[in-house]
């Protein structure tokens, strides 16, 4: 057995209470209140954080509309450098940012070392370069020339989930910095910790007020927020109910958002697949991050003529899975993030046989030796699903896969597209016309074909229909963070004689 705590990373790398990060310093919140922020593997609290309200919203906007004026004109070197030692930094203490998502969110050490911290990492130096590329264009014609300027909104509201909070603060601050603006951060109230060290580790590379963090409760501290008149932007990646709301908010004042909302995906099994490969696939799945993966092909559609032959290797994947301690470098499944989540995900453990479904792995909560408080649920295979289920709609966001027969690829493509949802897919296959048909048939945002959760720095990730709108990831996103100005200047002089001459 491998050493079950990795050397050289223990709980004291975080304080055990954070304030609001305003302006440049750590304040308590205007209540004076707290939450707890908890290891959902043991129950034991790790930190607390300030429980904010709309005053601190409105001070946090405030230190980031003082910080714009000067930061806006950062020159592009002096952006680029601070988004490297970002990176320098983050490398430099990988291990303990990983270990800090692992107590706080119950993923698996080995997830949160060689998957979250990496890309987030990746964000961050994709984005170190991109503050030189951030110009404009002119155009020529006779007499006249255009110059088109590209500039930052201004202050941005950013919100961010329970799930991968490294990885998601990497996606919105990085190229919101990029592109000159300054920014009112507000993470998960569940999940936080290693963003909070993250701003302690960072403080002093940023100018005061450019980087604001504000934590609490959502009700508490949205609308504050996002009908500021002075904020220009919000980026939000959490749940449709969340996102409407904040959605009314911007209509407040009219200002542009990015939603990266929740998934359903279609992971589409043909009779020509490499079946090894796509049963390992399908049970990474369900597995990675414990299934909190708004990307997950918790849609699991097998072609009938390998279908038993898939199961099988499915099955016996997934009953072997190891579930324990997340800190061990051993586990491959963790804890659930929260009670909140832990009692959605057995909600539906529940709706499945009611449904209709038959539970052929798992369908309980799991118990660990020594962890008896854990929040651990086992890898669970519906079989026997119809797409119009609750189980095949709604998202679960738990180690649970349905799954759903088929038996054309006309059949498969109208199923997969018979959903709220289109973040992401995969196709497995050995035919590549075939692979390439269908993926130009699914309407969702990013498809994985022959190998699920396979990555690509630098191409754009997000949404169709209720997934969401704009795209993350890529330097696509740096158009959700400018705008343009057009200036046109005339260079013949003198009246045009409209009205005649003189």
């Amino acid at each position: 057995m491998n050493d079950p705590r990795p050397p050289h990373v223990t709980s004291s790398d975080f304080l055990q209470e954070y304030g609001h990060y305003i302006d440049g310093d750590w304040c308590e919140g205007a209540s004076g209140t707290t939450i707890d922020l908890r290891n959902p593997a043991t129950g034991a609290v790790l930190s607390r954080i300030a429980a904010g309200n709309a005053a601190d919203a409105r001070r946090a906007v405030d230190a980031a509309a003082r910080a714009f004026p000067t930061w806006s004109k950062t020159p592009p070197a002096k952006r680029q450098e601070i988004l490297y030692e970002i990176v320098r930094r983050l490398k430099a203490r990988l291990p303990h940012f990983a270990m800090m998502d692992t107590l706080n969110n119950g993923k698996p050490i080995n997830e949160a070392t060689h998957f979250d911290m990496p890309m987030a990492i990746e964000q961050f130096a994709i984005f170190s370069g991109t503050p030189w590329q951030l110009h404009g264009e002119s155009i020529q014609a006779a007499n006249t020339v255009g110059i088109v300027h590209r500039e930052p909104l201004g202050v941005v509201v950013q919100i961010i989930p329970w799930n991968v909070p490294m990885i998601m603060l990497a996606t919105k601050i990085a190229p919101a910095l990029a592109a000159g603006n300054t920014i009112v951060l507000k993470p998960s109230e569940i999940v936080c910790l290693s963003v909070m060290e993250f701003m302690r580790e960072m403080a002093d590379l940023l100018p005061p007020g450019v980087l604001n963090i504000v934590t609490g409760y959502g009700p508490d501290l949205g609308e504050t927020l996002v009908t500021d008149p002075r904020v220009r932007k919000v980026g939000f990646t959490g749940s449709r109910p969340t996102a409407r709301r904040l959605m009314q908010y911007a209509s407040v004042n009219i200002i542009p958002q990015t939603m990266e909302l929740g998934g359903k995906s279609a992971n589409i099994v043909c009779e020509d697949a490499d079946l090894d490969a796509a049963a390992e696939g399908a049970a990474m799945s369900t597995v990675l991050n414990k299934g909190e993966v708004c990307l997950a092909g918790s849609r699991l559609f097998v072609h009938e003529k390998v279908k038993d032959v898939f199961m099988e290797k499915l099955q016996r994947l997934l009953s072997n899975i190891r579930i324990g301690d997340p800190t061990s470098t051993d586990t491959q499944l963790g804890a659930q993030a929260s009670q909140m989540q832990m009692d959605k995900i057995t909600g539906y453990l529940e709706l499945g046989p009611q449904e209709g479904a038959k539970v052929v792995l798992g369908g309980q909560r799991a118990q660990v030796p020594g962890l008896e408080k854990g929040l651990f649920i086992q890898p669970t295979i519906f079989d026997q699903v119809d797409n119009s289920m609750r189980i095949a709609q709604e998202e679960i966001f738990g180690p649970v896969v349905s799954v759903i027969s088929w038996k054309n690829d006309d059949e498969v493509i109208r199923l997969a597209n018979d959903s709220i949802y289109g973040l992401g897919g995969g196709i497995w296959t050995s035919n590549v016309s075939r692979a390439h048909r269908m993926a130009c048939a699914l309407e969702t945002g990013t498809i994985w074909i022959n190998r699920f959760y396979n990555f690509l720095g630098g191409m754009p990730i997000g949404g169709y229909k209720q997934s969401g709108f704009g795209r993350e990831f890529a330097h696509e996103v740096l158009d959700h963070y400018t705008l343009t100005k057009s200036v046109i200047i005339n260079l013949e002089p003198g009246p045009m004689g409209v009205f005649g001459q003189p």
